[in-house]
């Protein structure tokens, strides 16, 4: 295409420059934000329930955030890991200290640190003598991002076409199906990766009991097991780790997305064994930990941290499920259940999600959609009680008019 019809379509439609993989509604465009409320140019203000996609984990513009990002932009930007990063290493640390890991790879995404993930799975594998074992099991209606790899890793075979090859080693069973998954492990199977609570195939927690079977067929058959907690961890569930809800205990777990409150990060945190192997010139990022990043993620721990933040997703989530299990009895035609723990929830609906979606943004509540035609609510974690309760009462209105 000319620069003149480049030119050309830029005049009428000013998305015109962008790949056309995303389909934003019309002519909405928000200018700022405020905690959990989102602002167009004429200030009209939505309630934001989408949080980014779980990132924007203590709302827009928290002061503490803004404050760590703009001091340490006016000290330095970017090394890269040619040079040592005090930020990253104290995030390193405070991370491990609350964790069950050893040492983490700092990255950019969530992608990069499942991708991290997967080669730290197989390269322990290869380290202990057993260079076949290279094939990695994962479960149905999962996701896992967007590399080739992630792809591959999820099977979700709308994701894949057209993109992927061959499986990528990678193997596929049913969610929470013991017997497939037992069945699946042979002389080649590497480690299993799972989302403690599924995000885009349907906001599922994982069943306890299921887990602790997982976990152990890996120690039994000395697998590697790896938790996605890249939408599900930081705090989302209401403990800083979704998979501590359960008890069960990962070798590999990737996070980013609440991590950075906004700004791009991703970690992959191991147990000792497995990154041992990981040694100078086995992975590398440019951006991942950078100043600004580590700052970022050193001062949403800060805020996630905080004496009695956990407690009170819990106990205001808790008082947001009532809530939303009262107009399920009230409109049973139009939504029938409410899934997910703390403040990872989906709504099940009878009528389209598509359809509530669109109603609930055009009284200026934004919230997501989720497979098994769900709404998808994902509230900031210092949310407050008016905003629940002023959501609750747009959801009332809306699925009283359709």
């Amino acid at each position: 295409m000319s620069d003149n019809a480049i030119e050309t379509g830029f005049q009428t439609d000013p998305r015109a420059a962008l790949w056309p993989n995303y389909s934003p509604p019309g002519e909405l465009v928000f200018r700022r934000g405020s905690g959990s409320e989102l602002f167009t140019e004429e200030g009209l203000a939505y309630l934001d329930f989408l949080s980014g996609i779980a990132v924007t984990s203590f709302g827009h513009s928290h002061p503490h955030l803004v404050s760590a990002l703009t001091n340490q932009a006016n000290d330095l930007w970017h090394l890269s890991n040619v040079f040592r990063i005090p930020a990253a290493e104290e995030l390193a640390r405070r991370l491990v200290a609350v964790s069950f890991a050893d040492s983490l790879f700092l990255a950019n995404s969530g992608t990069e640190a499942v991708e991290a993930g997967i080669k730290a799975i197989r390269g322990y594998q290869a380290s202990k003598g057993h260079p076949q074992r290279t094939r990695i099991i994962g479960f149905s209606e999962s996701f896992h991002g967007r590399s080739l790899a992630a792809l591959a890793a999820a099977g979700n075979q709308a994701h894949m076409k057209n993109f992927i090859p061959g499986d990528y080693g990678f193997d596929h069973v049913p969610w929470e199906d013991l017997a497939a998954l037992d069945s699946a492990i042979d002389a080649e199977t590497a480690g299993i990766i799972l989302e403690p609570i599924q995000g885009e195939g349907g906001i599922r927690p994982i069943n306890k009991e299921f887990l602790e079977s997982v976990r152990k067929l890996c120690d039994e058959h000395g697998l590697l097991l790896m938790f996605d907690e890249v939408q599900c961890g930081v705090g989302r569930s209401g403990h800083l780790f979704a998979h501590e809800n359960f008890g069960v205990f990962p070798d590999v777990m990737a996070l980013a997305k609440g991590l950075g409150g906004g700004f791009p990060i991703g970690v992959c945190l191991t147990t000792k064994a497995v990154a041992e192997p990981m040694v100078v010139g086995t992975h590398g990022s440019t951006f991942g930990g950078n100043s600004l990043a580590a700052a970022v993620g050193n001062a949403v721990l800060d805020l996630v941290l905080e004496n009695g933040l956990l407690d009170d997703v819990k106990t205001k989530s808790q008082f947001f499920v009532q809530a939303l299990e009262q107009l399920i009895n009230k409109h049973p035609n139009k939504i029938e259940s409410v899934h997910g723990l703390g403040f990872m929830l989906g709504v099940k609906c009878v009528v389209p999600s598509a359809e509530l979606l669109v109603a609930l943004r055009d009284k200026q509540l934004l919230v997501g959609k989720s497979g098994s035609n769900m709404i998808r609510l994902l509230p900031p974690l210092n949310v407050s009680r008016e905003h629940l309760e002023k959501a609750i009462s747009i959801m009332d209105e809306t699925l009283g008019e359709m």
